[in-house]
C-alpha cells in the first residue's frame, strides 16, 4: 500500500475513533438517568440536535459514497436516538420534549424533500446538502458559549464535561485534516471553526 493510502486509512480511522469516543460520552448521562430514574440537570436539546446533525451528515456521506462519514454518523445517530428515548422515558416534561423532537424532525423531512425532489442535479444536491450540514454543525458547536457565561459567573467548570471537551477537540481536529485531505470544503468548514475554542474552555 502506498504511503498516501496508509495515511488516508489512518486518518479515516482517527476520525471514526475520536468521533465515536465523543458520542459515547453520553453513556455517562444514560447511566445517570437509569440509576437515578430522573434527568436532573441533563439537557435534552444537545442529544436532539446531534441526532439531526448525524442524520444530515449520513445523507451527505451516502450521496458522496464516503464510508467514513457513513460509519460515524450511523453509529452516532443510533446512540443519540438511544439517549433521546431514555430521556423521554425518565423526563416528567415529555410534552415539551416531544414538541421539540417533532419540530426538528419536521425540519429534517422538509430538507430531505427539498434536496431529493427539488434538486435533481446530483452535484448541486451534494453542494447544497454539504453547505446545510456545515452551517448546522457550526451552530450546534457554538452552543457551549451559553455555558461559558455560567462558567464565568460561577467560576466553576462543573457544567462542562472534561472528557467531552477532549473528545470534541480530537474529533474536530481529525475531521478538519480529513476534509482538507479530501479537498471537501464542507467537512473542512464545519470543523475548521477553531477546534481549540469551545472545547478548550475548561482549561
Amino acid at each position: 500500500m502506498e504511503a498516501g493510502g496508509v495515511a488516508d486509512s489512518f486518518l479515516s480511522g482517527a476520525c471514526v475513533l475520536f468521533t465515536l469516543g465523543m458520542f459515547s460520552t453520553g453513556l455517562s448521562d444514560l447511566r445517570h438517568m437509569q440509576r437515578t430514574r430522573s434527568v436532573d440537570s441533563i439537557q435534552f436539546l444537545p442529544f436532539l440536535t446531534t441526532d439531526v446533525n448525524n442524520l444530515g451528515w449520513l445523507s451527505y456521506g451516502v450521496l458522496k459514497g464516503d464510508g467514513t462519514l457513513i460509519i460515524v454518523n450511523t453509529v452516532g445517530a443510533v446512540l443519540q436516538t438511544l439517549y433521546i428515548l431514555a430521556y423521554l422515558h425518565y423526563s416528567p416534561q415529555k410534552h415539551t420534549m416531544l414538541l421539540q423532537t417533532a419540530a426538528l424532525l419536521g425540519l429534517l423531512l422538509l430538507g430531505y424533500g427539498y434536496f431529493w425532489l427539488l434538486v435533481p442535479d446530483l452535484e448541486a444536491r451534494l453542494q447544497q446538502l454539504g453547505l446545510f450540514c456545515s452551517v448546522f454543525t457550526i451552530s450546534m458547536y457554538l452552543s457551549p458559549l451559553a455555558d461559558l457565561a455560567k462558567i464565568i459567573q460561577t467560576k466553576s467548570t462543573q457544567r462542562l464535561s472534561f472528557s467531552l471537551t477532549i473528545a470534541t477537540l480530537l474529533s474536530s481536529t481529525s475531521w478538519s485534516i480529513y476534509g482538507f485531505r479530501l479537498r471537501d470544503p464542507y467537512i473542512t468548514l464545519c470543523d475548521c471553526r477553531c477546534p481549540t475554542f469551545p472545547e478548550s474552555l475548561p482549561a
